[in-house]
């Protein structure tokens, strides 16, 4: 079964300002941070990322899955969006009094005394954000990107500038704690302005209720998600040195600047979409079956092409400095290499209300990458690495059951589907790997191999005419309409 004109347009405007709203954002965001990481250097990127397991942690307390299920229901209405907002607000205050007094702790744990006074001023980030929470949802539900990327465009250009700009003047570490809290703040000032929304009634226990019923596995899902992608900070940051983890971390968000975003696009196109026709089971098959060999298409040559040029773009884009996260973000590559397919087959489960489900699946995942990670730390960076791509093959494994219960959809047939992408990648990965070593100037080898691939893997899929392709092709000429 086809796309209906009307998924079809929500999905291509979605998809095409969702992508503008992220790599527009991101792009500003990443390149204000090559810049300002070549002037603070990895240490100081490595003192931030010791926060990141606090502040994810605390934002999924704040959220508590409330954002999801208003997208999730049908028939919300204003008191639900009402009552979201106050409760988010007053879950931060209180999440940041606990951090505001938790900060002398924090910072004995990782022996940096800096840390207690950067936690005290980076965790306003959390009170900040929550006042517009509820704005972004209602854009999100209204699949409204174009208006969110103007909101984080702006934001990320004026608050990066401020950052560079106490780069340069050699504020170190501040530079990116003030940066992000300028950010917060033009976030909320351009959501308000853009959007518009306030409250328009009080707290309603009749739309806590209803809400806390689908939102609370969600939180628990989310919180022990949130808590592993965040342990290797904790773990790295806790072991080894915060120049480690700096070059960890910057290895990691090359990947989450690829992968992540991509998967994050779809992810929040998908769900407020395929929210639409949850009640059609063969429709929404045919829509889901889509959405998972799109990503593939457009992530598996993205991440193993990042894998094959890793060498010239760290030496071209950061300096030797940090070459030595090189080896890392390689191997990363192969752990983000299924997080598009990962987060399309939750969505599935989300939409067809299975927040139990989704709590289940999280528990039992996280328990083995809890393991994973315990024995490999005892064996060195790389290693850690290595054991998160035996977990996202797993994860996917995993997810893939319950989309076999539900609309029969598992395992082996998606592996089968997706298969003709992953090996037209993994062919894009060694030429970029073969012109990265051919050439010794690392800008010219960059360039040369990222154009290369594109050209390259553009001629296979016309070669051998992947379906998948064709339609992608068809769907951006139509615009979303037509047949």
């Amino acid at each position: 079964m086809k796309m209906s004109n009307d998924l079809k347009s929500k999905t291509v405007h979605g998809v095409a300002w969702s992508f503008v709203e992220r790599f527009s954002v991101q792009g500003i965001t990443f390149l204000l941070e090559l810049i300002i990481a070549r002037i603070i250097g990895p240490e100081s990127y490595g003192i931030i990322a010791m926060l990141a397991i606090f502040m994810a942690v605390s934002q999924v307390f704040i959220d508590g899955g409330f954002s999801s299920a208003l997208i999730q229901r049908k028939n919300r209405d204003e008191s639900d969006f009402s009552t979201v907002f106050y409760i988010n607000i007053g879950i931060s205050l209180l999440v940041y009094l606990l951090l505001f007094l938790a900060a002398p702790a924090i910072a004995r744990f990782f022996n940096e005394p800096l840390l207690c006074d950067i936690t005290r001023v980076y965790s306003l980030n959390l009170v900040i954000n929550s006042l517009v929470a509820v704005n972004k949802t209602k854009l999100t539900i209204a699949v409204d990107f174009k208006t969110q990327s103007k909101i984080s465009f702006l934001s990320a250009l004026l608050s990066g500038l401020l950052g560079l700009a106490m780069a340069l003047m050699g504020w170190g570490v501040w530079a990116l704690v003030w940066q992000a809290i300028a950010l917060a703040v033009l976030n909320v000032i351009l959501s308000f302005y853009y959007v518009r929304w306030y409250p328009r009634s009080g707290f309603k226990k009749e739309s806590f209720r209803r809400l806390f019923a689908f939102g609370s596995k969600l939180l628990a899902a989310t919180l022990i998600s949130s808590l592993y992608s965040r342990i290797y900070d904790l773990v790295i940051g806790k072991k080894f040195t915060s120049t480690h983890l700096g070059l960890y971390s910057r290895a990691d968000k090359f990947n989450q600047f690829a992968s992540t975003n991509i998967s994050g696009i779809l992810s929040r196109v998908s769900f407020p979409v395929l929210s639409e026709i949850q009640d059609d089971d063969n429709h929404l098959l045919s829509v889901y079956k889509k959405y998972v060999q799109m990503s593939a298409l457009v992530m598996f040559p993205l991440i193993l092409g990042m894998a094959g040029v890793a060498t010239p773009m760290i030496k071209a884009l950061l300096g030797d400095a940090w070459m030595g996260c090189v080896p890392m973000l390689q191997v990363l590559c192969l752990a983000y290499l299924w997080d598009c397919v990962i987060m399309v087959n939750l969505n599935l489960i989300y939409v067809k209300g299975h927040s139990d489900y989704v709590l289940r699946l999280e528990i039992i995942k996280k328990l083995i990458a809890f393991v994973i990670l315990f024995i490999t730390m005892n064996f060195g960076l790389l290693a850690i690495c290595w054991g998160r791509v035996i977990y996202s093959i797993i994860a996917f494994y995993l997810n893939t059951y319950y989309t076999k219960r539900l609309l029969n959809y598992g395992f082996f047939t998606q592996l089968r589907e997706i298969a003709p992408m992953l090996l037209l990648s993994v062919a894009i990965g060694g030429e970029a790997l073969l012109v990265s070593a051919l050439i010794s100037n690392a800008w010219l080898a960059l360039i040369s191999a990222v154009v290369a691939c594109i050209v390259t893997y553009v001629g296979l899929c016309r070669l051998f005419r992947i379906e998948t392709y064709g339609n992608l092709v068809n769907l951006i000429k139509t615009r979303g309409y037509g047949k």
